[in-house]
């Protein structure tokens, strides 16, 4: 068109901090990120690595159908392959994700100042073939559906987030003697045992801690919060915490005293009573003539700034016949009031704790960007194995991301000028559908010939023919 200025699409990605030819180079980033990372997944007896970065790849340029047989297809990789990588292959999930955390570890951006935030995360399943699942609770649906429920820890600093570490779930029935087969089938390590997820997330924080990753405390939902054998375990391994509980949790603002009444046999009972002037439970608290409220604004959002008002008090709580001091820190926001428990010190200021335990945002972004962008709720496959090599690779697929944003943004400035032009007080960063856009131009995949479609397709029929055959067989079988 006349008088269109050729450099202006240029000048904008320079406003906004996006450099062009890194942009065109995203493929080779991801490549040469991968390499750092490659021997963490290559099997002693045979180098299959590669089907691992082909495998990274699909999950941060397919867009839907993530599985392991579509991966394969869209990166030239058989489906036998594939399978045998991540659902048999011998490589350690677990070697991978420390790695990973060493990496992140030594990153300027998380050398001080990151949360650890622990949650579950369900997924909807078809039947109850895959490892650990059944009928559970499963918080995305509002209710018990058949699903495989998952414990994560993400950590997280204002500018950069990403998960950490996870494990599986397995119900409490998977481990009785009606389930040995079938745990036998999808590879369940003989080691393991049933742990409830309070019990889960301990692990993976001690196993987080003892890596020497630094957080400057844990955040937690009120499944975790409320479990006071964890939160009494977070104390004393010196670890800050602050965990959500439920409005009708019993709190005392005096020092409960236990006492063992006597029977009417004159006896000393073996039941203790707890004796308190001041027994409430936390919602009760909320109207206190006594709380000093304050607004403070927490962080950047869509819609502005987001603010909040909170309130604290000194509170005892009790665990069997042990009582502890914790602070009770409210936290309002229109009609929505949650209720914390924190090991906090007493002189910490209200504004570090409204701060710290306002991080819990962040492993709910990370779950979705996981589903959504990452492809963990398309995950299809039935072992144990499969499941932790799957959470290795996505949080490798996360720590890219987020490593590559990171870096963009300490050596592209955006104009400062675009905070006048759009009247904000701070621009949005980039998104994990943003970069994984970026990365898709710059590493599209490929398209197929009509031929290479029907071999296919063919490949498909003839897997599936196979099936039938087999389950056919199965059928003939003479019941004894």
């Amino acid at each position: 068109m006349v008088g269109m200025d050729t450099n202006e699409p240029i000048t904008r990605l320079v406003q906004w901090g996006l450099p062009l030819d890194e942009i065109n180079q995203l493929g080779q980033r991801l490549r040469h990120f991968y390499d750092r990372f490659r021997p963490y997944t290559r099997p002693k007896t045979q180098d299959s690595s590669e089907y691992g970065f082909c495998y990274v790849s699909g999950l941060l340029r397919m867009e839907a159908r993530r599985s392991m047989a579509n991966i394969g297809r869209k990166t030239n990789v058989s489906i036998q392959n594939m399978h045998h990588f991540m659902s048999n292959s011998p490589w350690s999930a677990w070697g991978l994700i420390e790695a990973i955390q060493d990496d992140i570890k030594q990153h300027p951006e998380f050398r001080t100042g990151a949360m650890l935030i622990l949650d579950e995360s369900a997924d909807q399943k078809a039947g109850d073939h895959s490892a650990g699942a059944g009928r559970q609770h499963n918080g995305r649906l509002g209710k018990v559906e058949m699903s495989q429920v998952g414990v994560f820890l993400s950590l997280a600093t204002p500018r950069a987030h990403t998960w950490v570490d996870g494990e599986l779930y397995l119900p409490e029935r998977w481990f009785g003697d009606g389930y040995a087969a079938r745990r036998q089938q999808v590879g369940v390590p003989e080691t393991r045992t049933f742990q409830t997820k309070p019990e889960l997330g301990w692990r993976i924080i001690q196993r987080t801690q003892a890596h020497q990753v630094a957080f400057e405390a844990v955040v937690m939902d009120d499944l975790y919060g409320r479990n006071d054998v964890l939160r009494q375990r977070l104390d004393q391994a010196g670890i800050e915490y602050y965990g959500d509980i439920p409005a009708n949790t019993v709190v005392y603002l005096d020092k409960p005293q236990i006492i063992y009444p006597k029977t009417k046999h004159g006896k000393r009972s073996k039941r203790p009573k707890v004796v308190a002037r001041q027994r409430c439970e936390a919602r009760q608290l909320l109207h206190q003539p006594a709380l000093d409220w304050f607004t403070i604004t927490l962080r950047p959002n869509e819609t502005g700034m987001l603010s909040a008002q909170f309130a604290r008090c000194r509170v005892w709580t009790m665990h069997a016949t042990q009582c502890r001091q914790e602070w009770l820190l409210i936290r309002r926001q229109g009609r929505q009031v949650t209720y914390v428990l924190s090991n906090a010190a007493v002189d910490t200021p209200l504004e570090t704790m409204a701060w710290r335990k306002s991080h819990r945002y962040f492993i709910e972004r990370d779950n979705q960007d996981c589903k959504s962008e990452l492809g963990w709720d398309e995950f299809q496959a039935t072992k144990y194995l499969a499941w932790q090599h799957q959470l290795a690779l996505t949080i490798l697929a996360s720590w890219f991301i987020a490593e590559t944003r990171l870096d963009w943004m300490a050596r592209y400035q955006r104009d400062p000028a675009l905070l006048e032009q759009y009247q904000v007080e701070v621009l949005p960063m980039l998104s994990v559908a943003n970069v994984r856009e970026l990365l898709r131009a710059a590493m599209p995949l490929p398209h197929l010939s009509t031929q290479e479609a029907a071999t296919l397709v063919v490949e498909h029929l003839v897997n599936r023919t196979r099936s039938r055959r087999s389950r056919l067989r199965q059928k003939r079988v003479p019941q004894t």
